[in-house]
């Protein structure tokens, strides 16, 4: 890429962030963050589709194709010698997600 004045920004942006992240305790944060996000998505996914009962079997198999990915992406080996926080996240984005699911299913079948 041509080095521009924005293309500049944004790669201070972006290391700036990446050294604020580096505190354990702000990573922690954001990946509890990710995995709270991802419960409450969970919960509102399956409360919506549930609802309107237009789209289950698109938002279903979207839903799994995104969790299939990530799997995918977290636990291939490249990923495994060295794990970027975004892939981190996105990972607990899925586990957060997944066990909304899971609960929701409980909460139907009781």
């Amino acid at each position: 890429m041509q080095n521009t004045r924005l293309n500049n920004l944004f790669d201070a942006i972006a290391r700036v962030l990446g050294q604020w992240f580096l505190n354990p305790w702000r990573r922690l944060s954001l990946l509890i963050i990710s995995f709270l996000f991802g419960f409450f998505l969970g919960n509102a996914v399956s409360t919506t589709a549930g609802q309107r009962a237009e789209l289950d079997i698109v938002a279903a198999g979207f839903f799994v194709l995104f969790t299939e990915i990530t799997s995918r992406i977290f636990y291939s080996r490249r990923f495994l010698e060295r794990r970027s926080l975004l892939v981190d996240s996105l990972n607990l984005l899925k586990v957060g997600f997944t066990y909304s699911l899971f609960l929701e299913a409980f909460k139907l079948g009781s």
